[in-house]
């Protein structure tokens, strides 16, 4: 299975025995959405729901934090979802959520995830079904094994990562010209840091650009997207983005900084810088 799949592939090989369908949707709490009653409502048929702020490291200050690996393991398969199955995640997020689901899901040891190009509202603009409500329950094996050296923390930034470190919030926020959404997060960026939005690696109907449109981005960005580097963003999520574009151009050596701008940001002692890259 590719890394990316499309509507057209998930609608052919939905209801085999080891295919997955995760709703990965979450929404910024200003939008007073909810990602679970909107999947209640309608989702792809036997979709299982992973709410990323219960699926968490839920001791840390910091939002939707990834758990530990028993954590995480113990919560897919109550989801009904098996580290060996076949899993197509998708959203119905302008956060593009389902990058998030997808990078947690091979951090604990699946080796077959793809992300659904387009998510729900492309499968929805097809005419394809739709179903409401809990799904049947699966039974499911999830042995989750964290992936070394796939994460860092706000010490390794500190000390200096020897890599690029790509931000992929929106260039106001990075530069500083728009305040944070988060009550006592400061402005800026961490010193050093390119800005690749990850907005711009989309389509407007939510499908990921062209490969030779990715590199471009990357390349405007001041960034090599075949070398190894860091991404981060808000709080972890929106970095999944620029990691899985990079995997799209072949990248197999990026990492993610989980606590983001919500940790370096609300530190009164970090280094931090305004204006643009």
């Amino acid at each position: 299975m590719d890394d990316l799949v499309s509507t057209e592939w998930l609608a052919q090989n939905l209801g085999k025995a080891d295919v997955a369908v995760v709703d990965a949707s979450w929404h910024m709490p200003a939008t007073k959405r909810s990602g679970r009653e909107e999947y209640l409502a309608a989702h792809i048929p036997a979709a299982r729901f992973l709410d990323i702020d219960a699926v968490a490291d839920t001791h840390s200050p910091l939002p939707h934090m990834l758990p530990s690996a028993a954590d995480f393991g113990r919560a897919m398969e109550a989801l009904g979802i098996g580290r060996d199955d076949r899993i197509v995640v998708y959203d119905n997020s302008a956060t593009r959520n389902a990058a998030r689901g997808w990078f947690m899901l091979r951090h604990f040891g699946a080796a077959n995830v793809a992300i659904l190009d387009g998510g729900l509202p492309k499968w929805l603009a097809e005419g394809r079904p739709t179903e409401s409500g809990e799904p049947r329950a699966r039974n499911a094996r999830f042995s989750a094994v964290e992936r070394p050296g796939e994460v860092v923390g706000k010490r390794d930034i500190g000390r200096g990562l020897g890599v690029p470190l790509v931000d992929a919030r929106g260039r106001g926020r990075f530069e500083g010209s728009e305040q944070d959404p988060r009550p006592g997060v400061a402005a800026g960026h961490i010193p050093g840091a390119r800005n690749l939005p990850f907005t711009e690696l989309y389509n407007p109907d939510g499908t990921f650009k062209s490969r030779e449109e990715l590199r471009e981005l990357f390349d405007k960005a001041g960034v090599n997207p075949d070398r190894p580097f860091v991404a981060s963003c808000g709080s972890g999520v929106t970095a999944n983005s620029v990691i899985f574009a990079a995997r799209l151009l072949g990248n197999r050596d990026t990492r993610l900084y989980d606590g983001s701008w919500s940790e370096w940001g609300a530190d009164p002692n970090t280094p931090k810088e305004t204006g643009p890259a």
